[in-house]
């Protein structure tokens, strides 16, 4: 019955009066949602829309709408009841919004300097701690004065964090080192760190008595992608996460997957009141989890790749509801009765009930917009049904057109062995040629080997493969917090003119190979990092356009940050013949965080 309704909505997609002057703008795309005390009215935080919509669930209607500025990423209710704290991820700012009577206003936007993302705010409303994955930090904020106290460095790209009911600890979740910060807010200091070997930590919710958090993620399992590696769960697998929050212990996990029929890209959670139930949004299988949490059996070692049996074989224990679209942020309503979550690609909020298991209603956020060619490539990008027994999407690796913080062997350069980096996709259809060998010369034909090989699936059909690029085509990095830095900052701009002074010339000799609009001469060159496993010679320059973004850099991800790529692995002394003095190479970092 899911892949019914899934493969009907793909081909409504496809026959769809296709709108091919809109731009993905011109759609609001739902990631979060914040839910009033009385479950009365929700906010929403609309993604590619820049805005936040206030819907009455009374009515079932979206009241009103603000701009709150480009790419909100998440929505957290303040104390109060009457405000609410929204990351602007592009803008570098949370915004402040107050709700009465019906209506939406900006109260303030406080800059915190890199990409905000989760945020978790104080029981007395007058602190609130926030994500930021670009600068590997976590921001402390004045919500009283609206100014950023201070920063400190948990771990790196830190996206979601989680508050304990009596604000002592925070837990962080990092998904560029793949582990779980728990921090005293008290010095706002790192008290353990758990390892749990996984990436892309979605939201994170702490239990009633703040002992335990909980959270989905994607297990890396290393193996190549094979059918049978797969199925097995041996590549990547969804897993819901717990963590101890009193004391430093092993996690806990539990595999969200089914043999023959996975889980793609969980990413939303929340708890019901009463903790009976937790609530994951799948988002790649277009789907929510609900688990009973009273008898739930979770492991710190052993086999987890698939879901208990018996859990499987109870469904008072464990359900899939199928809602369609793109389920992404979600909250439970204070009688744990409904979830309400923002479906992403159908432009809405959907209600759900828990008791039937069933959506009762999806509520617009705007007026119906044709779907562009674009759009309906952003939806195959999100779908794990391309994938073979749905285990992932594109997504999973290149997470939101990025790179990740693995290093994954996809085979595609047709050898065994040899991990690469995720390389980004935006302005991918500018950069020929493709993949890391640059073997690939043309991009559909580098396209259907990604979802064949890399994801196991079908091939896709050629009108599929036009969305695609349309989608990527119109695909922007994220808003560099680096060069908005250089910007308003003399002394950041005085340093990364003379970085850039560095970069052009011939005692660095950057831009001998790293040239053009999109910084790549689409040319192979051996600098020294090939593998006695390379079936290719040489590699293909990589564009440093977000270079800043990247966890693990270089094609084997060996280099950690820029300083250590540009002292051990890719010295210019030993490209160009001269060793950079230490302010040239402070200069040259500087301005390559900028590109």
């Amino acid at each position: 019955m899911v892949r019914q309704s899934l493969t009907g909505l793909l081909l409504l997609l496809l026959a769809a009066n296709v709108a091919s002057s809109q731009t993905l703008s011109d759609y609001r795309s739902p990631v979060d949602v914040a839910l009033s005390p009385t479950a009365d009215w929700l906010l929403a935080a609309n993604q590619t829309a820049g805005t936040v919509s206030l819907v009455d669930l009374q009515s079932g209607q979206a009241i009103d709408e603000i701009a709150v500025g480009p790419r909100p990423s998440y929505v957290q209710l303040c104390p109060d009841g009457k405000s609410a704290l929204v990351s602007v991820t592009d803008a570098g700012q949370l915004v402040k919004v107050a709700i009465a009577r019906g209506k939406l206003s900006q109260v303030a936007a406080i800059d915190v300097g890199f990409d905000p993302h989760g945020v978790a705010i104080m029981q007395d409303g007058t602190r609130a701690f926030v994500a930021l994955p670009s600068g590997h930090a976590v921001a402390v904020v004045d919500l009283v004065q609206n100014r950023l106290i201070e920063l400190s460095y948990p771990g790196k790209s830190p996206r979601y964090l989680a508050l304990t009911p009596d604000d002592s600890r925070l837990a962080v979740g990092l998904s560029g080192d793949g582990s779980v910060a728990v921090m005293e807010t008290v010095g706002n200091s790192p008290l353990y760190t758990t390892r749990i070997k996984g990436l892309n930590v979605g939201h994170m919710k702490t239990s009633a008595d703040g002992k335990q958090v909980y959270f989905p993620w994607l297990h890396y399992g290393e193996n190549i992608p094979s059918p049978n590696n797969i199925r097995r769960g041996w590549v990547l697998g969804n897993r819901l996460g717990r963590v101890d929050l009193t004391a430093d212990k092993l996690d806990e996990v539990l595999s969200l997957d089914t043999e023959g029929n996975a889980v793609a890209d969980a990413f939303g959670l929340d708890v019901t009141p009463d903790q009976s139930h937790v609530v994951i949004s799948a988002s790649g299988t277009h789907e929510l989890l609900l688990l009973r949490l009273s008898d739930l059996k979770m492991y710190d070692v052993g086999s987890t790749e698939h879901i208990d049996q018996e859990l499987l074989d109870d469904p008072a224990r464990f359900a899939r509801i199928p809602v369609g679209g793109r389920p992404m942020g979600l909250q439970i309503a204070p009688d744990g009765k409904r979830a309400y979550v923002a479906n992403y690609l159908l432009d809405a909020v959907q209600e759900i009930d828990l008791a039937s298991r069933r959506v009762t209603r999806t509520i617009s956020l705007g007026e119906p917009v044709e779907v562009s060619l674009a759009r309906q490539g952003e939806a195959l990008f999100y779908d794990g049904d391309k994938s073979f027994d749905r285990w992932y999407s594109c997504h999973s690796c290149h997470y939101d057109g990025g790179s990740n913080a693995e290093i994954f062997d996809t085979r595609n350069d047709r050898t065994v062995g040899t991990y690469k980096t995720a390389p980004v996709l935006w302005n991918v259809s500018q950069t020929f040629p493709w993949t890391w060998h640059g073997w690939q010369e043309n991009l559909r034909s580098a396209m259907q080997t990604s979802f064949r090989e890399t994801m196991q699936g079908k091939k896709l059909q050629e009108e599929e493969v036009d969305a695609l690029i349309a989608y990527f085509d119109q695909l922007q990095p994220p808003a560099n917090p680096f060069a908005r830095d250089a910007a308003s900052s003399a002394a950041s701009a005085t340093a990364v003119a003379r970085g850039k002074a560095v970069f052009h010339s011939a005692k660095a000799a950057c831009a001998d190979c790293h040239a053009g609009e999109h910084l790549t001469d689409g040319q192979m060159h051996d600098v020294g990092t090939n593998s006695k496993r390379d079936y290719y010679d040489g590699y293909n320059t990589p564009s440093l356009l977000g270079v800043y973004s990247k966890t693990r850099l270089l094609h084997h991800g060996r280099a950690s940050s820029l300083e250590e790529l540009l002292t051990e692995y890719h010295a210019p002394e030993e490209i160009a013949g001269e060793e950079l003095s230490d302010q040239e190479m402070r200069d040259l970092v500087a301005y390559l965080k900028t590109l």
